[in-house]
C-alpha cells in the first residue's frame, strides 16, 4: 500500500512542475514533457499496481485526467473524455490490463525477459492435444484465494485477463 502511495505522489509532483512551466512552452513540447515524464511514469509500475484498490484507481486516473488537461489547458468542469480519445490514451484499468496482455504475448512469443517465462504456464496435458485450448494458448491460473495478495501476482494476473 505504501509503495502505491509513494508512486501516486511522484506522478502529481511532475504535473506540478509541468504546470509551472506550461506558459513559457510551445503545446507540441508540452505535450512531449507529459508524455514523457508522467505518462510513462503511469506505465512503468502496471505489473505492481494490478489489482489496485478502487480509491487508489480513481487517484491515478485523476493523474491521467489532470495530464490531458494540462496538455489541451483545459478546466476542471470540461469533460475529459474526448481529450484522451484525441491523444489515444486508454483509461488506467485499461491500461494496466493491456500491458499485462502485452506483456504475456511477449512471453509466449520468447521475446520478454527469461525469469518471467517459468511464471506463465500453457495448458497443454498430454491428453488435451486435440482440444482448441492448446492451439490458442490458453494460460493455466494456479489456485489462489481471491481475497489474498498473492491475486495481485503476475503468474496470477496474466492468466485471468
Amino acid at each position: 500500500m505504501r509503495t502505491e502511495m509513494i508512486i501516486i505522489q511522484h506522478k502529481i509532483s511532475a504535473l506540478r512542475q509541468l504546470r509551472q512551466i506550461r506558459r513559457s512552452v510551445p503545446s507540441a513540447t508540452l505535450q512531449m514533457l507529459v508524455v514523457t515524464l508522467v505518462h510513462s511514469r503511469l506505465d512503468y509500475g502496471n505489473g505492481v499496481l494490478v489489482g489496485l484498490l478502487a480509491y487508489l484507481m480513481r487517484r491515478l486516473q485523476s493523474v491521467l485526467n489532470a495530464a490531458a488537461r494540462l496538455i489541451y489547458r483545459l478546466s476542471t468542469r470540461d469533460h475529459i473524455t474526448d481529450a484522451l480519445t484525441s491523444l489515444h490514451w486508454l483509461r488506467v484499468p485499461e491500461r494496466m490490463q493491456y500491458e499485462l496482455a502485452v506483456l504475456a504475448y511477449r512471453v509466449l512469443r520468447g521475446d520478454a525477459p527469461h525469469y518471467l517465462g517459468p511464471l506463465v504456464r500453457v495448458d497443454d496435458l498430454p491428453g488435451r492435444r486435440t482440444l482448441r485450448s492448446t492451439n490458442i494458448n490458453r494460460l493455466v491460473v494456479p489456485p489462489v484465494r481471491l481475497s489474498t495478495v498473492g491475486s495481485r501476482a503476475f503468474v496470477v494476473a496474466v492468466p485471468h485477463i
